[in-house]
């Protein structure tokens, strides 16, 4: 058994075939799909996800951080509303992206410090989303760390040092199709990392691995991601699944 941690099936890049992507997955041995939110458009697609697939997807619910605009109190207040309505799984994908855009930085601190603060209300783990933020994240976990507080580091691409900082605020490192790509780098040294850290994920549609870089990715390609752990980590493909998905388990409680 496979868990990917972190896919966006409601993405409309699957409308004309996500039952025969999500076949393909399933008979690739991936049978745990966890599915992380961006902002209020796309909810009603995410309890449609839901409902047509409940046993294989288990929903978070955040506001990406791209998302935070002027208007984000509103997109905070549609999170709170919902996550005040019904469970979730995590509070996700919550973070800081200064890669396209560094003019809401301080609202995407702000968004990020008051959805860790709900999740560990909630007794809940968060899904972090960094992109040229390392810093800025950091800093915002020094201020939150607490036993409440524990999650995934998604689409993890920093250095051993920032991989071992975010570990000990109690993260995994989500890996995925980064890991195959031959300047990626953090296949370099995530053999110095244990594997009970790691968990695997495919952030489908995007960041296909190799060889189907620069495509659509979807879950059945994790395996290529297993399979690279395999080679990085000198274990067999089972231990790698087993492994990462009792990892997923203990950040998830599922």
């Amino acid at each position: 058994m496979i868990t990917d941690t972190h896919t966006h099936l409601y993405s409309e890049q699957f409308d004309l075939d996500r039952d025969l992507m999500m076949q393909k997955a399933k008979d690739a041995g991936v049978s745990r799909f966890f599915i992380p939110a961006i902002d209020s458009s796309y909810t009603e697609r995410m309890f449609s996800l839901e409902k047509q697939y409940p046993d294989d997807v288990f929903l978070m619910m955040g506001l990406h951080p791209t998302s935070v605009k002027a208007n984000f109190k509103e997109e905070l207040h549609h999170v709170k509303e919902w996550i005040d309505q019904r469970s979730f799984y995590a509070i996700g994908e919550i973070g800081i992206d200064l890669y396209w855009d560094k003019t809401f930085l301080a609202e995407q601190q702000e968004a990020f410090q008051t959805q860790i603060q709900w999740a560990k209300e909630k007794k809940l783990p968060i899904v972090i989303h960094c992109r040229d933020a390392f810093d800025e994240i950091f800093e915002v976990l020094e201020q939150e760390k607490s036993d409440d507080l524990r999650g995934i580091f998604h689409c993890f691409t920093g250095t051993l040092e920032q991989a071992e900082k975010a570990i000990s605020y109690n993260m995994k490192l989500g890996i995925g199709g980064v890991a195959t790509f031959k300047n990626g780098k953090i296949d370099q040294f995530l053999n110095q990392i244990d594997l009970k850290h790691i968990v695997l994920e495919t952030d489908s549609p995007y960041l296909s691995p190799t060889p189907y870089r620069g495509k659509r990715n979807e879950s059945s390609y994790i395996t290529y991601v297993v399979d690279k752990l395999v080679d990085i980590y000198g274990v067999s493909f089972e231990e790698i699944a087993k492994i990462t998905t009792q990892n997923s388990k203990e950040v998830f409680g599922i």
